[in-house]
């Protein structure tokens, strides 16, 4: 990994409640809970720790994050923002483009199709072609996907991050 390299993940919430007293208060299910903490250990064997989270406002995502930190030993605050709940891939890349330059490593946790959307449009298509293929053919719940990009989260664009690992939970 070059000087420079970041490291970022987007991930899709764990399954949740097919219905709660509002879209914004739908929990985890058990089995959300279950998906969520594997995804935490996979990262964490991966040597993955965030310098910096963003989640959206939703329970089920600021629940999924925390099955996932206390899964890797994560101690991080996330940053929760309402504006990641309803933000399309192109939004969601202007939020990731505002993370503080001196965090070296990143997690965003949000909802489809935006989060699908969003790790397919950051691939470059270099990466093991196994993983490229996995990630193409669907984003459930619990899913993530590892970049490494080189540069600032400022200059990010589509197109310029590396595919380095890619996470279900259950297929």
């Amino acid at each position: 990994m070059q000087k420079d390299t970041r490291l970022l993940v987007v991930m899709r919430h764990a399954k949740a409640e097919a219905v709660g007293s509002s879209d914004l208060e739908r929990a985890l299910t058990e089995r959300g809970r279950e998906d969520a903490g594997e995804a935490g250990r996979w990262l964490a064997e991966r040597g993955f720790v965030p310098d910096h989270a963003l989640v959206s406002a939703a329970v089920r995502t600021r629940d999924t994050w925390q099955a996932v930190s206390d899964a890797a030993g994560w101690t991080v605050r996330p940053d929760v923002q309402e504006a990641l709940y309803a933000a399309g891939p192109e939004s969601a890349l202007d939020l990731i483009r505002e993370f503080p330059q001196a965090a070296r490593t990143a997690l965003v946790l949000g909802h489809n199709p935006t989060v699908s959307y969003l790790a397919q449009l950051l691939s470059d298509g270099t990466g093991d072609p196994d993983v490229l293929a996995r990630m193409a053919g669907g984003f459930p719940t619990a899913s993530l996907t590892l970049f490494a990009l080189d540069g600032s989260w400022d200059e990010l664009e589509l197109g310029t991050a590396r595919v380095e690992g890619f996470h279900v939970g259950r297929p």
